[in-house]
């Protein structure tokens, strides 16, 4: 019986030093019927994509076929809506008021970037100052503990830049993204998902079984 719980102990381990991972949980249907609805428009063209949901503070990545590759919990703004001001990408931190810390629902060309620290990061909305990067240490927000969480009222922190574990943007976000342009979409909360997104079908009009 040793003998053979060896050989299966071997036998995983050699897998996973292969890149051999567990599967990745299914998403909600709404997740799921989203990125149908990006391949079958061809909306991405061809690239890997991600998916936020913001109500639910996660990010699903998926390849440029549209296979689910990974989901992470993330961090996002601390208010409520879809549309972000028009100047907030120019104004100071310290000018930003409390309802004005959206981050944006739409859809985006990622682009490789640095912040002022000379950090990497990935941008989503240059003139808009969004962008996806690792989560940072604030004093007094706890942003690393937030993500761990499941009380996902705790990911609502940021000014509206989605802030992602750092090994999770280690291993998806900086190569599928930050190395070559792919598209995030973040999922509206108070408009439709037509309204940002044409191609796309809202829940209410899918048939109910298939």
């Amino acid at each position: 019986m040793k003998f053979v719980q060896a050989l299966m102990c071997s036998a995983l381990l050699s897998w996973s030093n292969a890149g051999w991972t567990a599967e990745v949980a299914a998403p909600p249907p709404a997740i799921r019927d989203f990125a149908a609805d990006v391949m079958q428009a061809n909306d991405a063209e061809g690239r890997a994509f991600g998916v936020i949901d913001k109500p639910r503070a996660t990010l699903w990545i998926f390849d440029a076929h549209g296979k689910l590759l990974d989901r992470s919990p993330v961090l996002v703004g601390q208010a409520r809506g879809d549309v972000a001001p028009d100047d907030i990408g120019t104004r100071p931190l310290s000018k930003i008021r409390p309802h004005e810390k959206i981050t944006a629902s739409g859809r985006f060309v990622t682009e490789a970037g640095r912040n002022l620290n000379g950090e990497d990061i990935v941008w989503l909305d240059y003139d808009a100052a969004m962008s996806l990067h690792r989560v940072r240490n604030v004093p007094g927000e706890n942003r690393v503990k937030r993500l761990a969480t499941e009380d996902v009222a705790d990911n609502r922190i940021s000014f509206g830049c989605v802030n992602i574990p750092a090994d999770f943007y280690d291993r998806h976000i900086k190569p599928l993204f930050g190395t070559r342009p792919g598209v995030v979409y973040v999922l509206p909360e108070s408009r439709t998902l037509s309204e940002v997104f044409p191609f796309a079908v809202d829940a209410h009009k899918r048939p109910r079984n298939r």
